[in-house]
């Protein structure tokens, strides 16, 4: 488990079932990740982060004080096999108030420091700015743009210092 100044972040579990659902049901929080899953691709997804291998993790965020859920964040293999990528899905209503900054530095520094990774990824539409610009807040550098998924993704990469 990880604490930082207001959210609680820990290892994803079954009992997180019905909370994570909302994130992927979220047409806003959706928009540039391939739009809403549907029911059964949504068990399935939440099935193979529960069984994942060695190299995947996957964590609920939680407000420290109130147990709200807020959203999710993970480590796991990027679609280039190469690293390992962060990825992070926070519900609307915790939009813009900096939970994003607090909960993606605590992930990125244990990816660096705890796991000892000599780099980390992390891609998003080159069209969601808010998210280009906190990647690039805590310190993460555009690496390379490439076309999948039907849209222009930038591919930002931080490395051990």
């Amino acid at each position: 488990m990880f604490e930082t100044e207001r959210c609680l972040i820990r290892s994803l579990q079954e009992s997180d079932f019905v909370d994570v659902k909302k994130i992927f049901a979220n047409k806003e929080v959706r928009k540039y990740l391939g739009g809403i899953r549907q029911d059964d691709a949504i068990e399935a997804g939440l099935d193979e982060m529960l069984n994942s291998s060695d190299n995947s993790f996957y964590w609920v965020v939680r407000e420290k004080h109130t147990d709200e859920f807020i959203g999710l964040i993970s480590l796991d293999p990027h679609h280039d096999g190469d690293y390992l990528e962060i990825s992070y899905q926070l519900l609307p209503h915790w939009w813009g108030a900096g939970y994003a900054t607090e909960v993606v530095q605590v992930i990125i520094t244990f990816a660096l420091h705890e796991l000892k990774l000599p780099k980390i990824v992390a891609e998003t539409q080159t069209a969601n700015t808010s998210s280009c610009r906190l990647l690039e807040k805590l310190g993460m550098e555009l690496e390379r743009t490439t076309s999948r998924f039907g849209a222009e993704q930038a591919i930002y990469c931080i490395r051990t210092s």
